[in-house]
């Protein structure tokens, strides 16, 4: 097995041909078993783009929609976008999330059948809560962490659908509809404080509707309904402002799109309102909710979850970190925090980019030099090589990737030590991730965290290549951030592992 560069190991099982056993030898053997594990559990080469061509990139990872996914698929296509028409999980657009079939299959293949029994699923990154909501759904109790206020009520609303008593929530949309449309269309109110924008986030014509609609929620009651019409709102704002998701949230002039000076606020809130109760009572008519397994989520980091989370109790866990694509899935709901009162000034936006997987590369790139915490020497290999790109370039330069690359393995690591404290003896886990091209140099992140988890004790039962992509520009569309050019393609992997121990 080749280490290093030039370095050879032989592994003879004859003692009296065996090499002196030192620290070092072990550490190194080690590596090189860690090594062949990881690439032993790869289902597949690496993926080619849909074409089979090779593909020139030159960026950090892009949230492109152009996919493949595989044919031998032990999972069906992970995409979000296939829960645009799924109840319940259609409520909330969420770039971040996979589909709801996808966690049905790992419910398939790592729960054994057993009716009399509700297994505990966990999302240590539940986002808008597909995990959480397919295990409900299929009778397992479910916890969640999302460090997002916006995602965590999409989560919590969705939790408590089951018991939401449908003849209030007709009401408060009668009420609505008619308030919308006998004098209480528009209303008086000021921006949110310490929301700041670009551009005005909405028209004067369309910010009057918007005052509207918070002046009517105001005396919508209980929480469970007021939880529903912000969800609602939150679903469909972005669509009447002056901004677009291109993916990144930006301003419309900037994508080439013209202004939203006028829309109907109302109509497009009413029908979100209507869809969101349609499933309500489909959700209802399938499980009552005297019978319904427990759900909740807790808004707050996964790194904490011993304070709320006994040891030893999750059979199933389901999760996607944030991939190392620099994607600031904080900034870009920014309006949804302030606009729905779920944050009131800058300073909670960066305690919320403190507490996320690699802290963003804004926030480490001006650091002293940042290394990971563990020993993984391809690792090092791949840092050293980033850090060595584009130094000319000050923070924008190879040395803050590097930083935020390995702050985000970092946090991989401490997450990985969290996790398995929480698994029964015998229980799976199913990590989704990318790999990354950062500064021309592609970090295989599936492949990383494989090593890290046997590190952390884990079994690594595969890796299973899920999907390609075809790609772009970089998210970020700046030539500051590209490096050299690499022939790697980005594609995404479920990483299977298993918790010592026989199943409980």
């Amino acid at each position: 097995m080749r280490h290093g560069q030039g370095d050879h190991i032989h592994i003879s099982l004859d003692k009296q041909k065996q090499p002196p056993y030192t620290f070092a030898h072990r550490k190194q053997y080690l590596s090189s078993y860690q090594k062949i594990l990881v690439k032993a559990t790869m289902r597949k080469r690496h993926p080619q783009t849909n074409t089979g061509e090779p593909d020139r990139v030159r960026e950090q990872q892009s949230l492109d929609y152009g996919s493949a996914s595989r044919t031998d698929e032990l999972f069906r296509d992970p995409a979000f976008m296939e829960n645009r028409e799924v109840p319940v999980h259609r409520w909330v657009p969420w770039i971040a999330g996979f589909s709801a079939r996808f966690v049905e299959d790992c419910f398939r293949l790592f729960l054994p059948t057993c009716p009399a029994r509700r297994y505990r699923v966990l999302d240590p990154f539940a986002g808008v809560g597909t995990t959480l909501i397919s295990a409900l759904q299929a009778g397992h109790n479910a916890v969640g962490f999302e460090i997002n206020p916006y995602a965590a009520l999409a989560c919590r609303a969705k939790i408590e659908a089951v018991s939401i008593d449908l003849q209030q929530l007709d009401q408060a949309i009668a009420e609505y509809d008619y308030a919308s449309r006998n004098g209480s269309r528009t209303a008086v109110g000021a921006i949110p404080p310490g929301f700041a924008s670009r551009i005005p986030f909405f028209s004067p014509q369309v910010e009057g509707q918007v005052h509207g609609f918070f002046s009517f929620l105001d005396r919508v009651t209980p929480q469970a309904l007021v939880d529903i019409f912000k969800v609602a709102f939150g679903a469909v704002m972005v669509g009447f402002s002056n901004y677009t998701y291109e993916p990144s949230l930006s301003t419309r002039p900037g994508a080439g799109k013209p202004l939203i000076e006028q829309a109907d606020v109302h109509a497009a809130v009413l029908a979100k309102l209507r869809k969101i109760r349609s499933d309500i009572a489909w959700l209802q008519s399938r499980r009552a909710s005297s019978d319904a397994p427990q759900g909740v989520v807790h808004l707050m980091s996964f790194m904490e979850a011993d304070s709320v989370l006994k040891p030893q109790s999750v059979d199933l866990a389901v999760t996607s970190p944030p991939y190392l694509n620099n994607y600031h899935y904080v900034r870009n709901t920014r309006p949804h925090l302030y606009w729905l009162g779920l944050m009131d000034s800058p300073n909670d936006l960066r305690g919320l980019e403190q507490n996320n997987i690699g802290k963003f590369w804004q926030t480490v790139r001006g650091q002293g030099r940042i290394d990971i915490t563990f020993e993984d020497s391809d690792l090092v290999e791949v840092l050293g090589a980033i850090r060595e790109t584009r130094t000319d370039k000050g923070v924008y330069g190879g040395g803050g990737w590097a930083n935020y690359a390995a702050s985000y393995f970092n946090d991989l690591y401490r997450f990985l030590e969290v996790l398995s404290r929480c698994m029964k003896p015998g229980g799976a886990a199913v990590i989704v991730v990318g790999n990354s091209i950062i500064q021309g140099h592609e970090i295989k992140v599936d492949q990383v965290l494989g090593r890290i988890a046997l590190q952390r004790g884990f079994t690594l039962e595969r890796i299973e290549v899920l999907r390609t992509k075809r790609v772009g520009a970089s998210i970020t569309k700046s030539a500051v951030r590209r490096g050299e050019t690499s022939h790697a393609h980005l594609y995404e992997s479920a990483v299977v592992l298993r918790q010592a121990g026989v199943t409980r």
